[in-house]
């Protein structure tokens, strides 16, 4: 595996983890290494503490054992991948804040500067029926990122799906959103 992608994948995972966005159960990172091949964390690792033997390298076409060391979320990310070329980096989060907003609103307005200016609106997908969502979710996440030009995806209850070229880019993404609904439920309380 490439040592610099490791080393992002590592550094990035570690400050979404101390940022309480990921937790020991909860979460997932991934980096594509080809036109079909990424890696993802096994479903055993806990994100602030990711080695090279912590990531498992898949390839969409060949299905084999390591299928079954992946993180549970691997079909979200293995979908993503397979239908939006541009995704180099893809993550699902847990930031509280955001995650708690999205189970009372359908959508995040910011009333924040980089809120406003780097995000925007946000929509809260709501899943409906959450008994089949895990089975749905791989496909309807990566319908919902084909059908709207965003990098985000706040599922109601559920947590944040985010993707980008740039894995610096997304955890930013993922931290404005956090603060942004942070500033505004603070705000609702004056």
């Amino acid at each position: 595996m490439d040592k610099h992608l490791i080393e992002d994948i590592q550094h990035i995972s570690l400050s979404l983890f101390n940022k309480n966005f990921f937790s020991v159960y909860h979460g997932s990172i991934s980096a594509r290494m080809s036109t079909s091949a990424f890696i993802i964390n096994s479903k055993d690792t806990i994100l602030n503490e990711i080695e090279e033997d912590s990531l498992v390298k898949l390839d969409y076409q060949k299905r084999d054992y390591r299928w079954n060391l992946a993180n549970p979320d691997v079909h979200i990310h293995e979908h993503i991948y397979k239908t939006i070329p541009n995704a180099k980096y893809v993550s699902y989060t847990m930031p509280p804040y955001a995650t708690a907003f999205s189970l009372k609103h359908g959508k995040v307005s910011p009333a924040d500067y980089y809120g406003k200016k780097i995000l925007g609106e946000v929509v809260v997908f709501d899943p409906k029926n959450i008994d089949d969502w895990l089975e749905r979710a791989p496909f309807e996440i990566a319908h919902f990122f084909q059908k709207y030009d965003t990098h985000l995806l706040l599922i109601k209850g559920f947590g944040l799906i985010a993707y980008d070229r740039d894995i610096t880019e997304m955890a930013k993404k993922i931290s404005i959103l956090e603060n942004t609904c942070r500033l505004l439920a603070l705000s609702a309380n004056l």
